[in-house]
């Protein structure tokens, strides 16, 4: 088992669906990794202007923000977690004084709740990943959405279509997560690596609440990734050959379901190569043992605390990283060397 560590409180993930009639942010609901921080964290991040329009609910005044005449291609994100929010293709000049979008980029990017400020009753925007607030929805759109999602520019983050990056993500647990993330993290095409817990029932836990199996959660990485720079099927490749997927409850001596081969799709797509994979690894008899990774689909993913993301890297001289991570790495470099980033 993993040296016992002091352990600080994880920002807790909460997932749900926007309470708008409006249709456009009640269809397809999605789920994504959520932002929970203090407001104390968010002043630190943010600046004052920031803070007071995403986390106080402000509004700049109209005509002035720096985005409002920007034509270029790209997307607008939030300016406080990055969440993808709305492409160029989506921006029409509106006349009112702030960027206006007729779309969302994806449904459920972004939620609604009832605004009653001001004497008047308005439909509020606000991010779906982080909170933050963007500004409001109109039902007077011209297009054929019929709606103007109107926007403060310090709310976004324009990123130019040449700098934008098609990525997807995948959840995988195959034992100690800080195994996973040294491993994953020197992948080319794999853009981040997040160290975290899945599965299970309880919200916000702790790695001290999760190590006693009692939460059901898995110790898990979330991986996003450029398909167009690697494919899932060679990361599954990766993920089987360097743990063992026959053992249930257990990665050598760590021993509970926290250490569970399992992995969490997001979608059709991604559960078919999973399946197929496994269809194929069985069929060629690639283990001697049956494969008893559980292949579930993605609810919540939280967040470990900041200590175990990057772990290996700051701290390969630990006995647990020399010990079981580092062979694991050369394992790695002896199959897949092709795979790896250079600077790895």
């Amino acid at each position: 088992m993993k040296t016992n560590l002091f352990y600080i409180s994880i920002w807790f993930v909460w997932l749900g669906l926007a309470l708008s009639a409006c249709s456009q942010t009640s269809k397809n609901k999605t789920t994504m990794d959520t932002v929970n921080k203090s407001d104390q964290e968010w002043k630190k991040e943010l600046s004052p202007k920031q803070y007071y329009i995403l986390r106080e609910k402000g509004t700049e005044a109209p005509y002035t923000g720096k985005l409002l005449m920007v034509k270029d291609k790209g997307m607008y994100r939030c300016a406080a977690c990055g969440n993808p929010l709305f492409s160029s293709d989506a921006k029409f000049d509106s006349h009112c004084g702030w960027p206006s979008f007729d779309k969302e980029i994806k449904a459920g990017t972004i939620k609604t709740q009832v605004d009653k400020s001001h004497g008047m009753e308005r439909t509020e925007i606000i991010c779906g990943r982080c909170g933050g607030h963007l500004g409001h929805v109109f039902n007077d759109g011209p297009t054929e959405t019929g709606l103007r999602y109107c926007v403060n520019s310090v709310s976004l983050e324009f990123v130019p279509e040449k700098e934008t990056q098609t990525t997807d993500t995948i959840t995988f647990g195959g034992g100690c997560f800080w195994c996973m993330e040294a491993l994953f993290q020197r992948l080319k095409g794999v853009t981040s690596v997040t160290s975290g817990y899945s599965g299970g029932k309880v919200a916000n836990p702790t790695y001290e609440e999760v190590c006693t199996g009692a939460t059901n959660h898995a110790e898990v990485v979330q991986i996003t990734y450029n398909p167009k720079e690697i494919k899932l099927a060679d990361m599954l490749d990766v993920f089987f050959a360097l743990h063992d997927p026959t053992t249930l409850n257990r990665q050598g001596n760590d021993v509970g379901t926290q250490y569970r081969s399992v992995i969490f799709y997001r979608n059709e797509k991604q559960k078919e190569v999973v399946e197929d994979v496994i269809t194929r690894y069985t069929r060629e008899k690639v283990f001697e043992k049956p494969i008893v990774t559980k292949v579930e689909p993605f609810t919540a993913f939280y967040k470990a605390e900041d200590y175990h993301q990057n772990y290996y890297n700051g701290n390969s001289e630990q006995p647990y990283c020399r010990i079981v991570i580092m062979p694991k790495l050369r394992k790695l470099d002896h199959l897949f060397k092709s795979k790896l980033k250079s600077d790895k």
